[in-house]
């Protein structure tokens, strides 16, 4: 039997999580979606509000990930110790709330979900994602593993991808919130494209306005970012995966825009 898994580019402020809770589910009927994944983690701009994830399980999402800036909104942190369809970088230090990876049922059976984060150019020292990845994949039950790697290099992100072809179903990139143009499968049955993209603003720098990323790389005096006016975009990639076998059959870009 085949699960038609969605994942959904990292959501940039109020205007992306309103595109999401438009689009979402009428792109989920056309697409015939089994599962859908979102990248929460800037919802908020930086962090997450419980509020805000409920409205993206609302939207349709099965499963929200996070990312570098988990604890930017401190209000999530019960949230996450009693949601289980929350889950933040599975390498985050062991005496962090939440959790990192799970299993999740499906109409198709079973698979299990991880979050995991870089450690190429981010400002604090996560445990090694490629061998905490390793201890995963021998504690898990025998189901399908997807995995949202939260990373800011795109050599990190493929060689994660290289490590777990034919050990997981499908590996996608978040974080740097531009779509790279590499959904494919590798030989091994694994999905994987570095960067899904994100969900918000589209006319803007990483959803922020424009002038204020401008402003900022010429040297001039800061200000806290805003989220850019005007339409917004959805960006995303669709794998279908053989559950039988546990690999990806298909892998095909999906963007969606005002």
């Amino acid at each position: 039997m085949e699960l038609n898994v969605l994942a959904v580019g990292d959501v940039v402020a109020p205007a992306g999580l309103q595109f999401l809770a438009r689009r979402l589910r009428p792109l989920r009927k056309s697409l015939g979606v089994d599962f859908c994944i979102v990248n929460g983690e800037n919802a908020s701009m930086v962090g997450l509000t419980p509020d805000q994830a409920e409205q993206m399980f609302e939207a349709g999402a099965d499963v929200v990930t996070l990312g570098n800036h988990t604890w930017r909104r401190r209000e999530i942190v019960p949230y996450l110790e009693r949601c289980r369809y929350i889950l933040r970088p599975a390498n985050f230090p062991p005496q962090q709330p939440g959790r990192g990876w799970g299993v999740f049922d499906t109409k198709a059976g079973p698979v299990t979900v991880v979050s995991l984060i870089g450690r190429c150019n981010m400002p604090f020292g996560p445990d090694n994602p490629f061998l905490l990845m390793d201890r995963i994949l021998r504690e898990r039950r025998d189901t399908p593993v997807l995995v949202d790697f939260h990373a800011e290099a795109t050599s990190e992100k493929l060689a994660m991808g290289r490590m777990l072809d034919g050990r997981a179903a499908a590996v996608w990139g978040t974080h740097t919130h531009v779509p790279t143009a590499d959904c494919q499968v590798f030989p091994g049955g694994t999905g994987y494209v570095t960067d899904l993209g994100m969900t918000g603003p589209a006319l803007s720098v990483l959803g922020v306005r424009w002038e204020q990323s401008v402003a900022n790389f010429r040297g001039d005096l800061g200000s806290r970012y805003e989220a850019a006016p005007g339409p917004c975009k959805l960006e995303a990639a669709l794998f279908t995966v053989d559950m039988q076998a546990g690999r990806c059959v298909r892998a095909e870009r999906v963007d969606i825009h005002d």
